[in-house]
């Protein structure tokens, strides 16, 4: 990225670009709030590069890690008084894009800022995304980079039909990945104290047992 920038600054053509970019920008901008006045809670939509993607149904294998994990995390989170978990129909609006994550958490500091009829939301502190073929494109891409880019502490992506799950960790602006597993134990590090074995995100049994263990 730095060495982008500085091929850019050092352009003769510098102005000409800052033009154009600001006349895409100003477009997109119409566009996106089009986006955000027409949307309904009917529908699972995104507004990506300019662009509105309207997501199709999930196969029950990603309906399940999603449940799965959703569980979990806002069980944990309630009992312990950490703060808020979002899912699916959250909408998350960053600097150019509009996301709605499968499920992500807010610590208490900032949840505590929103109001019950809110229906934008800043940045949270961690996202996990699951993996569908019309959406894994984006979700290693455009989104990796913008949710790092605006300090989303921890990403995993869960890839439901090989059962394995990559928990990433924001260094400087930039993820790195921690861990690429199918078994073992995850441990958050932005959700404090959040530990669940992996496999509970694909197994009902093990799922449930953890369940039962962050309820004891």
């Amino acid at each position: 990225m730095e060495a982008i920038l500085e091929r850019l600054f050092e352009s003769p053509r510098l102005f000409l670009f800052q033009r154009q970019i600001q006349q895409v920008l100003d477009a997109e901008e119409a566009r996106r709030a089009r986006f955000i006045a027409t949307m309904t809670e009917a529908e699972k939509v995104e507004f990506i590069n300019g662009e509105v993607v309207v997501h199709s149904p999930v196969k029950l294998q990603h309906n399940e890690a999603n449940h799965n994990l959703l569980v979990m995390l806002s069980t944990y989170v309630r009992a312990n008084g950490l703060g808020l978990v979002g899912f699916e129909k959250l909408l998350i609006s960053l600097t150019r894009n509009d996301y709605e994550p499968d499920i992500c958490f807010f610590r208490r500091e900032k949840a505590d800022t929103f109001s019950p009829s809110q229906m934008r939301f800043p940045a949270p502190d961690f996202i996990a995304e699951v993996l569908s073929e019309s959406t894994a494109h984006n979700d290693r891409g455009v989104k990796f980079d913008d949710y790092a880019a605006h300090g989303v502490a921890e990403y995993w992506i869960i890839d439901p039909e090989a059962e394995i799950v990559e928990q990433y960790l924001l260094d400087g602006d930039e993820y790195r990945l921690l861990l690429k597993v199918a078994t073992g134990v995850l441990t958050s590090r932005a959700v404090p104290g959040f530990e669940i074995p992996v496999r509970a995100i694909f197994d009902a049994d093990v799922n449930l047992a953890a369940l039962r263990q962050v309820l004891g």
